[in-house]
């Protein structure tokens, strides 16, 4: 990113702020609609946000999806959930960061959380991404996780993942405790819950990191996110020996939310304010504050064995296909 232009956009948006609180006149209506569209010109410029004509490519949902001024776990929760109560431990080895666990309410109703967290809240510093691990959780994440969906599961209390990984933790340590087995374990326990599930993600979505807290009854998706079995750039590394055309494969693998929605994979796609959900927190939680009422509102009417019986086969529907003839 230049420096330079990202100072720009500061600058840009501490005047926005400044012209929104005051009262305005026609004259300052118009200043404030053209310092929005400087601001969304350089955050295209710095982002590459087109490809010539206007739209788009999924290279630049990708680069979105990792911006690191977008809404993490935390911020949704602080913006839409009250009464957040955090629960720590996997009553094996340790707490993880990473993954953020806690009961709360939403609209009124009591729910539980889990949320995968890049950061400390309202602080994205270097120190703060590394006591985070960067949002790669490691097993005692993942066994923190389900031991705490199962309890929610016994109080019938809907559960709401917020998904933002790029992976699980590929350390050796985290192999030794047995970060394959954890995921594993996680995906089978999911599908047997009786409490509604939904997962939202908010960023990136990346392999069995995400999978592991998001075999879900429905999946929703931020407009400028990505859901991927692996990033664009190992795919490229794979197939052509060179990470440099990962702008290639990420339109091949179709990780953007519009064809893995048209695939049946994803339920719902949230749209994002302005240029990105980074320019406003707020307003991108109160867009998908009415689809997870209604998603809840749907699921919550289900009994657990309705529930539990349409979850199997949606993910008995995955990976399917019709041969042409």
């Amino acid at each position: 990113m230049s420096s330079e232009k990202a100072t720009q956009i500061k600058t840009l948006e501490a005047q926005l702020a400044q012209l929104a609180s005051a009262p305005h006149t026609p004259e300052q209506d118009a200043e404030l609609l053209r310092l929005q569209a400087r601001v969304r010109e350089l955050q295209q410029e710095i982002l590459g946000a087109t490809n010539g004509k206007g739209e788009m490519t999924p290279m630049d949902r990708v680069k979105l999806a990792r911006h690191p001024d977008r809404p993490y776990a935390l911020d949704f929760i602080h913006l839409l959930f009250t009464d957040f109560q955090e629960l720590h431990g996997d009553r094996r080895f340790a707490d993880d960061p990473a993954i953020v666990c806690g009961f709360a309410r939403f609209e009124g109703e009591p729910v539980f959380i889990v949320g995968q967290q890049k950061a400390n809240y309202q602080q994205r510093k270097m120190e703060d991404r590394k006591y985070r691990n960067f949002g790669m959780p490691k097993p005692e994440g993942y066994r923190k996780a389900i031991r705490l969906m199962q309890m929610a599961a016994k109080f019938r209390r809907p559960i709401i993942s917020f998904i933002d990984t790029p992976g699980a933790y590929p350390g050796i340590e985290a192999e030794e405790r047995g970060q394959g087995e954890a995921i594993a374990r996680n995906i089978i326990e999911m599908m047997r819950l009786a409490s509604p599930t939904i997962g939202v993600i908010i960023g990136e979505g990346g392999s069995g990191g995400a999978l592991a807290v998001g075999a879900c009854d429905r999946i929703i998706m931020l407009e400028n996110t990505i859901y991927s079995v692996i990033s664009p750039e190992g795919c490229a590394s794979i197939l052509w020996r060179d990470a440099s055309k990962a702008d290639q494969a990420a339109a091949a693998m179709k990780i953007t939310p519009e064809p893995l929605k048209a695939a049946g994979i994803v339920d719902e796609i949230v749209p994002e304010p302005g240029a990105g959900a980074h320019t406003d927190h707020a307003a991108a939680a109160e867009a998908l504050r009415p689809c997870l009422a209604r998603q809840l509102a749907e699921l919550s009417a289900l009994s657990p064995e309705k529930l539990i019986e349409r979850r199997y086969a949606r993910y008995c529907r995955l990976g399917a296909f019709v041969e042409e003839a």
